[in-house]
């Protein structure tokens, strides 16, 4: 098991600290990913990116709903995540930089699961390349537990289960 570096639980207590004048009560920061020397992590239902070495938290996303599970892309143009907009998960990529999100998968979610299932349509990371998105979801399953692994083009396309994985 790969500990985690120092630097990195520095840099997280620092983006916890820069939050705090801006948040009377504070929300819950969650869900960070690092790449290269940029942190992007869900805040109060937003994505926010950040620097590892601390600074002012740059805000991606504030549209009514949430937003979690931000993912860079290996090139770290692109952040993959999960918008739950009017109670319905699905996967979105937007810009490192910001702008406005597109969304990749159209399959209705089930509805909301329970807490210890998750979240449909979770985020979990990209392919090698950079061209798809890889994610959880229980569209093909008999029962909302049943879920599997997909990948859908950034590009647009049919999303596709990825062989022989169940999540």
């Amino acid at each position: 098991m790969r500990s985690i570096p120092s630097a990195v639980i520095a840099t997280v207590a620092i983006v916890l600290l820069s939050f705090a004048p801006a948040a009377g009560a504070s929300k819950l920061l969650r869900f960070l990913n690092v790449w290269h020397d940029r942190i992007v992590l869900s805040y109060a239902g937003d994505l926010w990116t950040v620097g590892t070495q601390g600074g002012t938290a740059t805000r991606l996303t504030s549209a009514p709903g949430v937003e979690l599970f931000g993912k860079f892309s290996p090139d770290g143009r692109c952040i993959a995540f999960t918008g739950q907009y009017g109670g319905d998960e699905q996967v979105y990529v937007i810009a490192a930089q910001g702008g406005a999100p597109q969304q990749l998968t159209f399959y209705p979610a089930p509805g909301p699961l329970a807490d210890r299932w998750g979240y449909d349509n979770q985020v979990y990371g990209w392919t090698p390349d950079g061209a798809s998105v890889l994610f959880r979801a229980a569209r093909d399953g008999y029962m909302r537990t049943d879920s599997k692994l997909y990948t859908v083009p950034i590009n647009g396309g049919a999303a596709t289960p990825v062989a022989g994985m169940v999540a």
